[in-house]
């Protein structure tokens, strides 16, 4: 009778349970994907297993806990966790050193813009949206403890709708220059400080600048009226990470090394109705559930801390498990696989839909401690020190059942050796007498804790020395030395050498898994971030982000450094100043004391020096200035001598030329000839002027101007057409 009260329940809800959730061709079913699950569950119950044994030997309990014998010692010191606590800080603090984790490169020159963009994006949602600290020590700890981690990307957002009175404006076109103005000046403003804009610039400003920016035609705004209208509020946008328990996860054994290349990943997780029915665009059918049936203890499969004996009773409020299934299949029945995801509680399918993300792959990164050849996960240290965590074990338990067999302080006397008189004064310190037949050296015992063998000292020595030289990590216990490489700085630095490139390749190993995450990031960044984000980049500098200016192609590096590469960074570059000395140009000493601040943690500092400016001394600067007015000076005399001993050398060279024509002239007859003309030129003057006087001297002047006229030109005359025979005036 119960069964088929069972039955007809189960009929009636598969009777008005909708046919399909989606239109495609070929729609999977529950039992489809179940398939899936079941035949990745061998493969996925040995890696399970093998991180029980790893976790219970790091934590020494289960089977790796000594068995407890009555009476003897069950210590088991922790060689696994000492180790692991060691390594943690040391693989967390190069992923949290500094604020700015990532480096976008861009593919090509197109995406430069866009790669400086999601840069700068993809920092601040790391350093203000994601809980950076936790989320790093959760992975590093994952890693260390179980040799793999599985990380989830994931999106979340949440949004709110309320009614407000929104301003209706009219816009009219700018005519008026300071109107123009005015629009230029709130354009600049938004774009330096957005913040203040916001807070400071009037309502019909910010409209105009709203409608300059939608339409690009400069507009002024006047107020017509107020409007009711719903508004989407966005409380949460933002990216998500999530650290998964290996137990919840079922990843395609056929992928090889390579997650991208799973057809398929299953994750259980718990929820509950409440949870559910607050994304009803998402989940369906969640009325065909049956609450009742459906609990965490039902599936064992699913790793849960929620203790077994607890449990909400309301239906609302209970905690039940569900399986998301992420993967690919036929849905057109055109031979073509598309990236799903489903959702199923029990046999009900809530959620069926092709996957929202864009770069159609299961939004999951794994990443390896140790990696496994060929395989997809990897092993922690536990599986190399696991013998060695037992030897120390069996050999401290030893040691500790010697000296707690030992009936240490007790003191033994023989019989005979005091009276009840002289013992009650030996017990209170005081003198006493003690029978003579018996020395009291040989009489009086006081027990002792045994002497602790040296080879059983040695034996946990050597354990820790291979231990600490094995996985690279110094926990003080004197395994890690230059005893290999000699007992010189050389030898030691050597061996330090091998432990951080062990460390280092432990790194490059995480970090590549954080590349993997902030590539999905930026994918999703570029289609679920908000068209506009004001991001603050500084106190000070705040930054508008649009959404469609994130698309690219971009290379994504994770800037991880460890302390003691910094350190040695540090130390070359405080070196070279030491080198180069004080006279070198202060902007080449600015940019290595930036480098040194960055490397030294202290980005406030680097700050500060690289937007540091020098101020000159006055009495440096005036005695500059007198140097230069000195050195102006001597060079203006140095310029006036060369033109002196130019002029000088001109002149000798002229003196030069004229003797050489001088002799020339005297070999040649020119001269004697051009002096016979001179003397000759003089006599005719002089002739000239006597006739001239004897004119002048016999007549009036009225009379003599004709005969001086006809002197002057017998003159001109005689120079050229003068007659032979001239002997007497004409």
């Amino acid at each position: 009778m119960l069964d088929g009260t069972v039955n007809t329940v189960e009929f009636q809800l598969d009777e008005a349970q909708p046919a399909s959730l989606t239109n495609w061709a070929n729609e999977p079913t529950v039992m489809k994907l179940k398939q899936d699950l079941d035949a990745s569950k061998p493969a996925h119950d040995t890696h399970v297993n093998k991180v029980k044994k790893w976790n219970d030997l790091m934590a020494v309990k289960g089977a790796s806990a000594p068995k407890h014998v009555k009476g003897r010692s069950s210590v088991q010191p922790k060689l696994i966790r000492r180790q692991a606590e060691w390594r943690y800080s040391a693989l967390t603090e190069p992923f949290l050193s500094s604020d700015k984790l990532f480096n976008v490169k861009p593919v090509t020159y197109e995406d430069t813009k866009a790669a400086a963009q999601n840069e700068t994006v993809l920092n601040w949602q790391f350093n203000t949206k994601i809980n950076k600290v936790k989320f790093f020590d959760d992975f590093v700890r994952i890693n260390v403890d179980e040799g793999s981690c599985v990380v989830r990307i994931g999106w979340q957002r949440i949004t709110t709708t309320v009614t407000e009175d929104l301003p209706t404006w009219d816009y009219f076109e700018i005519t008026d220059p300071q109107d123009a103005q005015f629009l230029q000046q709130a354009l600049e403003q938004k774009a330096a400080n957005p913040r203040e804009y916001e807070d400071t610039a009037p309502e019909e400003i910010k409209a105009a600048v709203d409608y300059y920016e939608e339409n690009e035609i400069p507009t002024t705004a006047v107020l017509i009226g107020y409007t009711p209208t719903p508004v989407e509020k966005v409380l949460l946008n933002q990216p998500t990470l999530e650290c998964l328990d290996p137990e919840n996860v079922f990843i395609d054994p056929s992928c090889g090394n390579d997650v991208n290349k799973a057809g398929f990943v299953v994750v259980s997780f718990e929820t509950s109705r409440a949870e559910l029915l607050k994304e009803p665009n998402r989940y369906k059918n969640l009325d065909r559930v049956n609450w009742e049936a459906a609990s965490i203890l039902s599936q064992p499969d699913h790793a849960t801390n929620t203790p077994q004996e607890f449990n909400y009773l309301d239906k609302l409020r209970k905690r039940i498990v569900a399986y998301e299934y992420w993967g690919y299949y036929d849905i057109h029945n055109d031979e073509t696989l598309v990236p799903i995801v489903a959702t199923w509680i029990n046999d009900t399918l809530i959620r069926l839909e092709e996957s929202p993300f864009p770069d159609e792959k299961p939004p999951f990164v794994v990443s390896n401690y140790m990696p496994i050849k060929r395989a997809l996960m990897g092993e922690p240290d536990a599986e190399i020190l696991e013998d060695n965590q037992k030897i120390v074990g069996a050999v401290t338990r030893g040691m500790i059942d010697l000296m707690a067999r030992s009936a240490n302080a007790q003191q033994g006397f023989a019989k005979g050796f005091l009276d009840i008189v002289n013992r009650r004064r030996f017990e209170n310190g005081q003198d006493y007498e003690y029978n003579p037949t018996q020395h009291p050296g040989q009489s009086f015992v006081e027990h002792k804790y045994p002497e602790i063998p040296q080879s059983a000292l040695a034996m946990i020595g050597l354990q820790n020395n291979e231990a600490e030289s094995m996985t690279g990590v110094k926990a003080f216990a004197g395994g890690v030395s230059g005893d290999a490489y000699g007992d010189v700085a050389a030898g030691i630095r050597g061996a330090l050498d091998a432990a951080s490139k062990r460390e280092m390749g432990i790194l490059r190993r995480l970090a590549k898994a954080v590349n993997d995450i902030a590539t999905k990031i930026i994918a999703m960044n570029a289609v679920f971030l908000s068209e506009k984000e004001v991001i603050r980049v500084t106190n000070e500098e705040f930054i508008t982000i649009k959404r469609e200016d994130l698309k690219g192609n971009f290379d994504t590096k994770t800037d991880i450094a460890t302390a003691e590469v910094d350190e040695a960074k540090a130390q070359d570059l405080g070196f070279m100043l030491q080198t180069i000395g004080p006279n070198m140009d202060f902007s080449m000493t600015q940019l290595i004391l930036v480098e040194i601040a960055k490397l030294k943690r202290m980005p406030e500092l680097a700050k500060r020096i690289e937007m540091f400016k020098p101020q000159p001394d006055p009495m440096v600067q005036k005695m500059k200035e007198l140097e230069l007015r000195m050195k102006e000076v001597e060079i203006m005399e140095l310029e006036t001598q060369a033109m002196l001993n130019q002029a000088k050398a001109k002149n000798e060279l002229t003196k030069a030329n004229q003797g050489d024509l001088n002799i020339i002239e005297q070999e040649t007859g020119t001269a004697h000839e051009r002096e016979m003309e001179k003397t000759r030129g003089q006599s005719e003057g002089n002739q000239n002027l006597e006739i001239t006087k004897a004119l002048v001297g016999k007549r009036k002047p009225e009379e003599t101007k004709p005969d001086v006229e006809a002197a002057i030109g017998w003159g001109e005359l005689s120079k050229s057409k003068r007659p032979a025979d001239t002997g007497q005036l004409i």
